[in-house]
């Protein structure tokens, strides 16, 4: 397929890092179903997108729901056919608290979103890109920095993104008889909302609070559009993007 008909899923392309990825995609030729939760934020990154808004399609979905994820993707097939790339990139987190105080309720939040939704998203992207002619297509998961090490009062989030890269090497062993690939980017302060709090000083693994290093997030879209246009019989199984001096090397 020519690369001006490459289809592609970002679910949490409403800021951040999906957002840049999101943007990357189109501006490489690609249309790009942009999923997440809020509509009006959709809408203005399709509106970033300039003269390629038009091969966006904005789709407001809950990952961790799984009725919205088959609306989600019924969508996508309704539009354009198939489907070549997913990035399971929507996630959450919870605010850093002492595991003894973590409430089961937020607990049970960021595992839907982080690890449940993107069983969802992958279960789904597998589904067709199995049925579809040609065969095949390419899963990315995002898996943060906090796949390898955890930062102090994280459980929750640290425990789904570990758990991310057992979801990222199943995919990417089951999908090899049809074609499809799978693997993982692990980000490090890239600088989003999200990450915001960075730039004003984080808890590192002694106690102190640290201002750490942040990187334009616009990287991260670079490396997810490399990740996306390589051919089906080569793949990136697991890359790592972080600002170069953030403590992660030596963390703790």
């Amino acid at each position: 397929m020519s690369q001006t008909s490459r289809i592609a899923v970002v679910t949490g392309a409403g800021s951040g890092i999906g957002r840049a990825s999101a943007l990357a995609l189109l501006g490489a030729g690609w249309s790009v179903a942009l999923a997440g939760r809020r509509r009006e934020a959709l809408e203005e990154t399709a509106g970033m997108a300039g003269e390629a808004a038009g091969r966006a399609l904005v789709v407001p979905t809950d990952v961790g729901d799984p009725a919205a994820v088959r609306a989600l993707f019924a969508a996508v097939k309704e539009k354009w056919g198939r489907l070549d790339f997913l990035f399971n990139n929507a996630g959450g987190n919870t605010p850093g608290v002492p595991i003894e105080d973590l409430a089961y309720e937020d607990w049970a939040r960021v595992v839907q979103v982080n690890l449940t939704g993107s069983f969802l998203c992958a279960q789904a992207a597998f589904r067709m890109m199995k049925e579809q002619s040609p065969q095949g297509g390419r899963i990315v998961n995002n898996g943060s920095i906090s796949a390898h090490v955890p930062r102090p009062d994280s459980v929750a989030y640290t425990s789904t993104k570990h758990a991310i890269t057992g979801l990222t090497k199943s995919l990417a062993l089951d999908g090899r008889k049809y074609d499809i690939v799978s693997g993982q980017i692990d980000i490090g302060n890239a600088a989003t909302p999200m990450t915001q709090r960075m730039q004003r000083g984080v808890k590192q693994a002694d106690g102190r609070i640290a201002v750490e290093p942040v990187m334009d997030v616009a990287h991260v879209g670079s490396t997810i559009l490399m990740m996306a246009s390589l051919p089906l019989d080569a793949n990136i199984q697991f890359v790592t993007i972080a600002a170069s001096k953030m403590p992660w090397i030596g963390r703790g």
